[in-house]
């Protein structure tokens, strides 16, 4: 039932209308509204965490005679969603009525300039390898020679300084890539590491490339890589023996690029990433990093890693306000018109879908594909009424934001001026046992999550400790007018992040 998907060449940010994307755009309201309510139920079922971690980047290709077809950028990823959620994701479509059978196949993950000629497709049959996570054993695919990571990641020739769009959100990452990129060859690190971090498609592999492109016109030599092929080469060096090359050719650049750090998986491939960053680091290589989250906030990683994270510069890109997403709007547009002359888009749906689509980048672009193929397919005109129809599965929920016990941690690790490694830890001192309770009757009053998975989220404690701070708080909040409006004030703020 499951067959490996193959890369194939893709059409690029904005395909045509012939290309996978644009099909996409054609889907049938009943199938586009069905797998929204999977996707909701999948949240709800996994949370949040798990949910922003494994599920964001599946999109749903087509429907055809009860045979749902689903895409991942990755092979990881779908090897990974086969092994422990596929089971689910065919129940949850089977209690749809819409399909009993589900493919998931890899998409293409290199995005090509307009006009540049497709890479021919290879297929390589290479023996498995299994990496150990605290999740379970994922099974990867090994590259044929290790030494290739060294030579980095593909990169998009479209993802530039020149084309990366400007705003409040992002003016500072956006200064600090370009410091590091500009440094000439032999000069020091500037901000050691670089840590970006912010929610998907905002614009951190776009500063990722930028800084990867940049930094080679000034003489320094940079490699750029995804925490799955860093990975994905490390543990090959092993299976071949070959791992001390491996290292010493990572080692022996100028700037390394990790992009996607929250998927770097198993102990010992993070022991290998802690190693080589210390090496670069403490030899005055300079190191930049990209993820979904602040370093504290990666669980997956050791403390001591993400100490060293932390020791730089750490940046947040925040989501893109509506100035900002016009002016992406309209370079997207550009490049659509010359691939598609006529194409143009009035400015009322502009506006209407700056307002109303998302909060990123990639929102944008999916609005934008969903015009141009009903106005190609259907030879209507771009008007906002055919923009209500056209894009109105992005338009924005108004359901309450779905808050994570992650907010909650660092809303009350700040409010009371104690860490969150201390609210997680076996501390039983006065400064942290109140947090503590607090952060566990905010999360069960906020959350979805029961009291056991609050308890594993708060150093795995056990559920009836979970249950004594919630009972507690909530009979002190009924009688201590101070902490009542203390836990309203945090309320506040955690709905606010």
């Amino acid at each position: 039932m499951f067959k490996d998907g193959i890369e194939s060449s893709g059409q690029g940010q904005f395909p045509g209308v012939a290309a996978r994307a644009g099909a996409r755009a054609v889907l049938d309201t009943d199938a586009r509204e069905a797998w929204d309510r999977v996707r909701r139920r999948l949240r709800a079922e996994v949370g949040e965490e798990v949910y922003s971690s494994w599920f964001p980047r599946i999109e749903l290709d087509g429907i055809t005679d009860g045979f749902v077809r689903l895409s991942v950028p990755t092979r990881f990823l779908k090897t990974w969603i086969q092994q422990h959620y596929i089971e689910r994701l065919i129940a949850l479509w089977q209690e749809e009525g819409s399909a009993d059978r589900v493919e998931l196949i890899v998409r293409t993950a290199v995005m090509r300039a307009p006009g540049a000629v497709p890479a021919p497709v290879r297929t390589i049959v290479r023996a498995p390898i299994s990496v150990e996570s605290e999740a379970g054993t994922v099974v990867v695919s090994s590259m044929s020679n290790p030494a290739e990571v060294a030579n980095g990641s593909p990169l998009d020739p479209r993802l530039t300084f020149s084309t990366y769009r400007l705003g409040d959100s992002n003016r500072l990452a956006h200064a600090a890539a370009l410091k590091v990129a500009h440094a000439p060859a032999g000069s020091g690190p500037v901000f050691n590491p670089l840590y970006l971090h912010a929610a998907v498609g905002l614009g951190k592999t776009h500063l990722l490339q930028a800084i990867a492109a940049d930094g080679a016109s000034h003489g320094r030599r940079v490699v750029y890589l995804t925490a799955e092929r860093f990975m994905y080469g490390f543990v090959a060096a092993l299976k071949s023996q070959s791992s001390l090359a491996f290292k010493e050719q990572l080692r022996g650049i100028d700037t390394l690029v990790i992009d996607d750090l929250q998927f770097l998986q198993g102990k010992s491939v993070q022991q290998e990433f802690c190693h080589t960053l210390n090496a670069l680091m403490d030899s005055g290589r300079q190191v930049v990093i990209a993820a979904d989250r602040p370093p504290a906030e990666l669980d997956a990683l050791e403390e001591r890693v993400r100490s060293r994270l932390a020791g730089g510069l750490v940046v947040e890109i925040a989501p893109l306000d509506d100035e900002l997403k016009l002016e992406i709007l309209a370079a997207r547009i550009a490049t659509l018109s010359h691939q598609h002359p006529g194409f143009g888009v009035p400015p009322d749906v502009l506006n209407f879908i700056a307002r109303n689509c998302g909060q990123n980048g990639r929102d944008l672009d999916g609005a934008l594909n969903r015009l141009l193929a009903h106005n190609q397919l259907t030879s209507r005109a771009i008007t906002l009424e055919m923009a209500e129809t056209a894009v109105r599965d992005l338009v924005r929920s108004s359901e309450p934001k779905r808050v994570r016990v992650d907010d909650i941690l660092r809303v009350v690790a700040k409010h009371y001026n104690v860490s969150r490694a201390d609210i997680l830890s076996q501390r039983r001192t006065a400064n942290v046992v109140k947090p503590r309770q607090v952060a566990m009757y905010l999360a069960k009053m906020l959350t979805l999550r029961s009291l056991p998975e609050i308890g594993r989220r708060f150093g795995g404690r056990d559920h009836t400790t979970v249950l004594h701070a919630v009972r507690k708080i909530d009979g002190l909040v009924g009688t201590d007018r101070a902490l009542a409006d203390e836990v309203e004030t945090l309320k506040r703020l955690v709905n606010e992040e």
